[in-house]
Formats: structure tokens, C-alpha cells, sequence
């Protein structure tokens, strides 16, 4: 048992008097009457006039009495009434009153009572001045009871002493005393945490024999916040309220806010139904739990009907509710939801800074409104509404997503000028933002400058790496996140998985699948959106889809995952199934669950159904197509072979189209070596971006498939007088969990002479079997024999290779490349597969690639 070592008691200690006060008591003068007048008794005469003043509830007045009383030198008041002082300065949160109550009460000279210095433990407690505290609780003495010792324990608590809180409840055992409710939360919050939870289990078997777990509602929501905060067990919280007999609205929206915390939106809005139909009132905290959980569901409809019931409680202009409501509306990307959550915000009678930080927010979140947001940003700077870290973080996103260095590093000054250039929200978006636009270099140097690196930093961090291909190094910021001791949660998890599945690092994937489950996060539906895209990108489809189905609680985003995995790996049937499956199990798809519903047809040349799905989306589900889906219609066409029906069909549309169209339309030209549209369409494209890079490279490898050479020279001279970059190819594989990364020509590799030697064996292998090298993918003017030595060189195939001879044969091989598959790997790795007895899963920029027996997913349509 845990024992205390407490130094010897210590006198009170008040704070300085506001204004010195005579220690001498005035006595009455004689009037000129030669009667004496009657006796006053001052001390109840001051104490009557501050209970009549806080009785009509004027503090103010009431402290005011007892100062100027005490300034006079007259009796203040009885010890009663600086009690009652004392608890109305904290019921008011008047803390600095009750400071100046504490300094005349020491100036009186009274004998306080152990009410009295109970109210002063938790007068300080309060203010978070816990060693003030500990100092009038030791002065007591004998005076010590129970409530002395809850007041310390729950003071200790909330100043972040936890540890001292639970020896101190140890101590309050020795000293004979049983613990009441009061006692027993007050320990329990101390435990609230990851580090002492299993101490709170301990206090939690303890105060089940003393039987206060059904009765007490402040026990069974401390409980509550322990389980849940300590180690994200829901389930044990759902057990101990489903013991509390008495329920009250706290206890409700207690747990309707940490369902939606903690991923399971669906369960908190379950929570908030059963408590209307108990007969509880919501209140404000309560519907602001319940519209957050909507906004994680995107669930526009029942999130408008709460917004019905915000107006008729008259809580519409209730800025927490009002927050709320604003980021509901930005989360729902529902055509006009963003809209609707401006006129949430307009119509909000005081706009402070979570109202500006919730607008901001929003139209970040929503896509395609940055620039808004920065404008919006710049409104609230001009009408003196300081911004906070989350208003900074908010703002670099949106600059990130613009690729806009230039208004970010200003923005980023701004928070400098504000004291929060070192604030780890605000330090971790400056990372994102440099990461986005391909400054990892800058990235680090941020991330090196932080004060205190979090997960969302190493993140960052991970994410830059690894979306710039540099795998060593985004392990190695993985590995550091281990050695760092950060204390994992789901978030953690979903975390990990994403910045494994960003550079197809299944291996590092399953291991942290395997913690997932001995952590007992499987069934968070935030770590299970991870895992399915982590199994989806890095090439198990059928591992994601077993995730999928054993998922308790899905939301629209589990969906859209799924289908847009099966788009990804050519099972078209199968995304159009669960897109169905969807439909009658009454979830509303968004807009991007179309995009991946029209990539599932595009993908294996679905016409029809893709024209179906396309005119489905405004007429059965009200959701108006945006450029992405005018983009998926293209690719529809396009990759069918259909140019001239697709250029219609952009001339057709009532946006104009921007570049992502006219450069899915230039790639189908490109396939289907159309030379003519081909440069209409980069022509279209340099109108509206000159220095698109991507155009200049489609057309470039357009007239080299025609053999028109001069043209490509041209275009390459024009991009060097651009400075413009072409993204260089490569392909990488995990084997043991590293990455091994190869560009075209790879000898840096130290198996390099083990791989080469292995590819021209398989050369000729694959070439009895039938494969002739097709010499058109060849982009460089050479003679015949040097393109088929080049050919050889390309990065797929010796990522392959080299996934053959460092592997086991009984593990398909996984390569991963940033652009398109080259049409000739595609074949040879067909043919590979044949002599091999392989299966070779092969990702490129567009699409997956399931290669087995000499046959593709793909059906060579791609």
C-alpha cells in the first residue's frame, strides 16, 4: 500500500490585502444627546446586510460589504458568513473575490471552521493553485474530514498532480476514513489517464463492494471517462452505465460525446435517440455531441432535423452549438452543404474565434474552397478577431492545398507575431503544407524545429516521405515513433497504416494489424477504414474486403473504400455490388463514392452502367457532378477507344473543362495514338496552365510512339526553356520490411549483378514462350538492337526480378510504380508469371495489376 510523507503542518496563508486596514476597532462616538445611544451589535449588523445582498444575488456587493467593513475596522462579519461567501465566490467562478474574502478572514482573526477551510482547498483548487491548497489542508489539522480530504484528492486531480491524488487516497484510508461518492470520482479522474488506469481498475473493484457504482451518477461518469480516456474501452464504459440507476442528462451526453470521440458515430447517435425516448431534455453540450457525430457520419439528413431542434430549443445562437453545426454542414459534402454552413455562421449572433476557426475550417475540409478560406481568414484579421492554433492550422492547410508557399510562409509569420510559431498544431501544418508542395527539405527543417514532436508531426513526416518515394527514411521516422514511447490509440493505428499503405509497405502493414488486434482497437471503425485502404493499396484486396466484413459499424466513408478497392483492382462486378449493398442498407452516397462507382466502370469499359450511374447522381440522389465526374466520363469513353464521343462530351459540359479533364482525355489519345485530338487537347491544356509539365509529356511520348521525332525534340527543348521537370519513373518493393526503390538502368543496388544476371536468364525464357519486345513503348530515338537492350532496363521489370530471386514462392510479389505500367513490362511480366509459376501484383498510377499463369486482371484493357 502506498504511503505519504507529509512535512509538519503549516499556518494559513492568505494572499495580500488589497488595501491595508486599520487593525484597531473604531468605537462609537457619544452624540450630543445626553442619553447613550442603544448598542449595536456590528459584527451581526454586517453580517445580516451581506446575506440580504447575496440573497439577491449581488457578490459584488456583498464582498464589497465585507471589505469596506473590514477597512473601517469594524467587526466584518460571523464565520458563517465568510463560508457563505466563499462558496458563492466559487459556485460564480468569482475566484478573485474569494481571495479577497480568504485575506480579510485572516485579518479578522477568526478561528475558521473546517467548512470554512474546506471551501478555501477548494477555492485554490479551483484556481489551480494546488500548493496553496496543500498548504491550508495541512494547517488543519484535526480539523480534517471527509470532505477535506475529497477537496485535496479532486484538487490534486484536476491540477495534473494524479499520482499525488491517488497517494493521498491511500492516506485518507489509513487515517480511518471510508470514502463517499465524491471521494471515490475524485480518485478515479486522477486515473484517468494511460498511465494510471490500471490503478483505477484496482479502485474500481474496491468501490464495486461498497456498492456506489449503481447509485452515485458522479462514480458511474468518472468510470466512464477512466475506461474510455484510459484506454479507450467502450465496452466496459457501456457496462457501468448500463448499471447506473440513476441517469441524469450528464450522464447521457457523457457517453454520446465519447462514442463520437472515439469512432463510433452510429452508437453515439443510438445514445441520443434512448435518451429522448427516457425523457431527458437535451442540452446544448448534449446536441453539439450528437451533431459531431453526424458530421463524422455525413449524415446531412438527420443532421438538418437536429438543426429543426436546435431553433425550437432557442439554443440557434449558442456558440458551441453553432460550431457544431458549421462543421456538420462543411463535413457533409453534399452539393450546398458548405453554403449551408455559411448561412449557419452568418446567422450566428456573436462571431468569436471558434465561430471564424468552424467557418475556416469547413471550407477547407470541403474540397475546393481555399481560397475562400484564406479570404475569410483575412476578414477575420480585419474585424480584430484574434486567431488561435487552430485557426493557423486550418489556414496552412488550405495554403497546402493550393500549393500557395507564398501566402503560407505569411500566414506562418502572422502566428510568429502571435506567440504560436512554436504551437505543435500550428508547426505540424507548416510541415504539411511544405510536404504538399514538394519541399521535403523545408518539411524537416520544420519538423526539426518543433518543441515537442506528437504523432501528427511524425505523421507528417512519414507521409512527405513517403509520397516522395524516400522509404528509408520513412521507416526510419516510423521506427523513431516506437523508440519515442508516444502512447498509441486508434488514431495512432490509422495513422501508421496510412503512411505504410502511402508507399505499399504491406509487411510493415500486418504488423500493425497484428498490434491492432492484442490492443483491441479491430473494431474502432476509424482503424478499420485504415486497414481496408492500407490491404486495398498495397494490393490484397481480398484481406481488405475480410476487414470489411467483419466491421461492426460502418460508415459512408467504409463504403466508399471498399468500392473504390475493387474499382482499383478491376473486379468492376464486385464495387458495383457493394455500391448496391450500400443503397439498401439505407447509406446516402456522396460524391465521391460516385467518382469510385465511375472508376469501376471505366476501369473494364462498363458504358452503359457508367452512363447510368452518371445520370443516377443529380436525379435519384440530388448530388450535382463536378469536374471529377465530368473526368471519369472522359476516362469512360476514352479508354474505350470512343475519342471523338468523349470530345462531345466535354464540349457538352456546362463547366468548362479544366485541365484534370483535358488531361484524362490527352492520356486516352495517347493510348490509342490519336496524334490529331491529341494535340487539341494540349493545346487546351497550355491555355489554361503553361507550365502543366504533364501535358508536354503525354504529347512528347504521342509523337514518339509516331515516330515523329523532330516534334518531340521540340517539345523537350520548349520544356527545358520552361524549366520544367519530368517525374522521373521507378518502381519500388518491400521484402522484410524495406523498400527497394529502382529507376531505370538500376546499378546502385547490391544485388545489382544478381538481378541483371537473373533478367537476361529470364529473357530468354520468356522469348521461347513467344514474347517479342515492343519497341514502340521506346520513347528515345535508337536503333532497333538498343531499344530492346532498353527495354530490358525499365524499372519494372527489375523490380520483379528482383522480388524473384528474394522471396519466397509461395508469396505473390508486390511492385509499386509511379506512373503508368510501360506496355511492353506488362506483357514480359505476363510471360514472367508463366515461366515462373508466380503470382506478380503489379500497382501503377492508374490501377491494380493481378498477373498469374500468364493471364491480368486487366484483361488488357488498361
Amino acid at each position: 500500500m502506498m504511503t505519504l510523507s507529509l512535512p509538519s503542518p503549516a499556518i494559513i496563508s492568505p494572499p495580500p490585502s488589497l488595501k491595508p486596514s486599520n487593525p484597531s476597532r473604531q468605537k462609537l462616538q457619544s452624540s450630543s444627546s445626553t442619553t447613550s445611544p442603544p448598542f449595536i451589535n456590528l459584527e451581526t449588523h454586517n453580517s445580516r446586510l451581506i446575506h440580504n445582498h447575496l440573497n439577491d444575488g449581488h457578490l459584488l456587493k456583498a464582498v464589497a460589504a465585507l471589505d469596506f467593513a473590514a477597512q473601517q475596522g469594524d467587526y466584518p462579519a460571523d464565520i458563517q458568513t465568510y463560508s457563505l461567501l466563499l462558496k458563492a465566490c466559487i459556485r460564480t467562478r468569482e475566484f478573485h473575490l474569494g481571495k479577497l474574502v480568504h485575506s480579510r478572514l485572516t485579518q479578522s482573526r477568526l478561528d475558521p471552521d473546517s467548512v470554512t477551510l474546506n471551501s478555501l482547498i477548494s477555492l485554490y483548487a479551483k484556481c489551480g493553485d494546488s500548493n496553496r491548497a496543500d498548504t491550508i489542508f495541512k494547517s488543519m489539522g484535526e480539523k480534517r474530514d471527509l470532505v477535506s480530504w475529497s477537496a485535496m484528492i479532486s484538487c490534486l486531480a484536476n491540477c495534473g498532480r494524479e499520482l499525488d491524488a491517488v497517494q493521498m487516497f491511500v492516506e485518507t484510508l489509513e487515517c480511518g476514513f471510508r470514502p463517499n461518492e465524491y471521494c471515490f470520482s475524485a480518485v478515479i479522474r486522477a486515473c484517468s489517464n494511460t498511465e494510471n488506469v490500471s490503478i483505477g481498475k484496482i479502485i474500481f473493484g474496491f468501490l464495486m463492494k461498497c456498492g456506489y457504482l449503481e447509485r452515485e451518477v458522479c462514480v458511474g461518469c468518472a468510470l466512464i471517462d477512466m475506461f474510455v480516456k484510459g484506454s479507450g474501452d467502450l465496452d466496459s464504459a457501456y457496462k457501468v452505465f448500463d448499471k447506473m440507476t440513476d441517469r441524469n442528462v450528464v450522464a447521457w451526453t457523457l457517453m454520446i460525446t465519447r462514442c463520437a470521440q472515439l469512432g463510433y458515430p452510429r452508437d453515439a447517435v443510438g445514445f441520443f435517440t434512448d435518451m429522448i425516448l427516457s425523457g431527458f431534455v437535451p442540452d446544448r453540450f448534449t446536441l453539439s455531441g450528437v451533431v459531431s457525430a453526424c458530421a463524422e457520419l455525413e449524415s446531412l439528413m438527420l443532421g438538418k432535423q437536429l438543426h429543426s431542434w436546435v431553433i425550437r430549443m432557442g439554443l440557434a445562437s449558442d456558440v458551441c452549438v453553432g460550431c457544431s453545426l458549421v462543421d456538420m454542414y462543411a463535413k457533409c459534402t453534399t452539393e450546398g452543404s458548405v453554403d449551408d454552413s455559411r448561412k449557419v455562421f452568418d446567422r450566428m449572433p456573436e462571431q468569436n474565434v471558434m465561430s471564424w476557426t468552424a467557418i475556416i475550417t469547413g471550407y477547407v475540409q470541403s474540397g475546393d474552397c481555399d481560397k475562400e478560406a484564406i479570404r475569410l481568414f483575412c476578414q477575420m484579421i480585419e474585424g480584430n478577431v484574434a486567431p488561435n492554433h487552430f485557426t493557423f492550422a486550418s489556414v496552412l492547410k488550405a495554403c497546402g492545398n493550393l500549393l500557395n508557399l507564398f501566402v503560407g510562409e505569411q500566414v506562418y509569420t502572422h502566428a510568429v507575431k502571435r506567440g504560436l510559431g512554436l504551437d505543435n498544431i500550428v508547426g505540424n501544418s507548416l510541415i504539411n503544407m511544405y510536404s504538399r508542395s514538394g519541399k521535403i527539405e523545408e518539411a524537416r527543417k520544420a519538423f526539426e524545429s518543433l518543441f515537442e514532436k506528437n504523432l501528427v508531426s511524425y505523421n507528417t513526416m512519414v507521409n512527405a516521405y513517403a509520397k516522395n518515394l524516400n522509404s528509408e527514411e520513412a521507416f526510419e521516422i516510423l521506427n523513431e515513433i516506437e523508440d519515442t514511447g508516444i502512447v498509441v490509440s486508434a488514431y495512432t493505428y490509422a495513422s501508421l497504416l496510412s503512411g505504410a499503405s502511402s508507399i505499399g509497405a504491406i509487411g510493415m502493414g500486418e504488423k500493425i494489424h497484428g498490434r491492432i488486434l492484442k490492443s483491441g482497437f479491430a473494431s474502432n471503425y476509424c482503424v478499420c477504414n485504415a486497414l481496408i485502404s492500407m490491404y486495398s493499396r498495397c494490393g490484397n484486396i481480398e484481406a481488405a474486403f475480410q476487414v470489411f466484413k467483419e466491421m461492426r459499424d460502418r460508415n459512408l466513408i467504409s463504403w466508399t473504400s471498399m468500392i473504390t478497392g475493387f474499382a482499383k483492382h478491376g473486379s468492376a462486378a464486385r464495387a458495383l455490388e457493394i455500391f448496391h449493398d450500400m443503397l439498401r442498407a439505407g447509406v446516402r452516397p456522396n460524391g465521391i463514392t460516385y467518382i469510385a462507382v465511375l472508376s469501376a466502370c471505366s476501369h473494364v469499359g462498363l458504358i452503359s452502367e457508367g452512363w447510368k450511374h452518371f445520370r443516377s447522381m443529380s436525379k435519384e440522389h440530388g448530388i450535382v457532378p463536378r469536374m471529377e465526374h465530368y473526368a471519369c466520363m472522359v476516362d469512360l469513353l476514352g479508354r474505350s477507344g470512343s475519342l471523338v464521343e468523349a470530345l462531345e462530351f466535354i464540349k457538352s459540359m456546362p463547366l468548362v473543362a479544366d485541365v484534370l479533364v483535358w488531361r484524362t482525355f490527352l492520356g486516352a489519345c495517347r493510348v490509342h495514338s490519336d496524334t490529331e485530338l491529341g494535340k487539341h487537347a494540349a493545346k487546351m491544356i497550355l491555355e489554361q496552365d503553361p507550365n502543366d509539365p504533364a501535358a508536354y509529356i503525354l504529347l512528347s511520348n504521342l509523337y514518339a510512339s509516331a515516330g515523329q521525332w523532330k516534334d518531340v525534340a521540340d517539345i523537350r527543348r520548349s520544356m527545358k526553356e520552361r524549366n520544367l521537370m519530368k517525374e522521373a519513373g521507378c518502381s519500388w518493393i518491400e521484402v522484410e520490411n524495406v523498400v527497394h526503390k529502382f529507376h531505370v538502368g538500376e546499378t546502385s543496388h547490391p544485388q545489382a549483378r544478381e538481378i541483371y544476371g537473373e533478367l537476361d536468364h529470364l529473357a530468354l525464357k520468356i522469348k521461347e514462350l513467344g514474347y517479342v519486345p515492343d519497341i514502340s513503348c521506346v520513347l528515345h530515338e535508337l536503333d532497333e538492337e538498343q531499344k530492346v537492350q532498353y527495354l530490358f532496363q525499365h524499372s519494372e521489370k527489375i523490380a520483379v526480378t528482383f522480388g524473384l530471386i528474394s522471396t519466397s514462392k509461395s508469396k505473390p510479389i508486390r511492385v509499386f510504380k509511379n506512373l503508368r505500367v510501360c506496355g511492353d513490362c506488362h506483357t514480359a511480366i505476363k510471360y514472367i508469371s508463366a515461366v515462373t509459376g508466380r503470382e506478380i501484383v503489379l500497382r501503377d498510377s492508374n490501377r491494380f495489376h493481378h498477373i498469374k499463369d500468364g493471364t491480368c486482371s486487366c484483361n488488357d484493357y488498361w
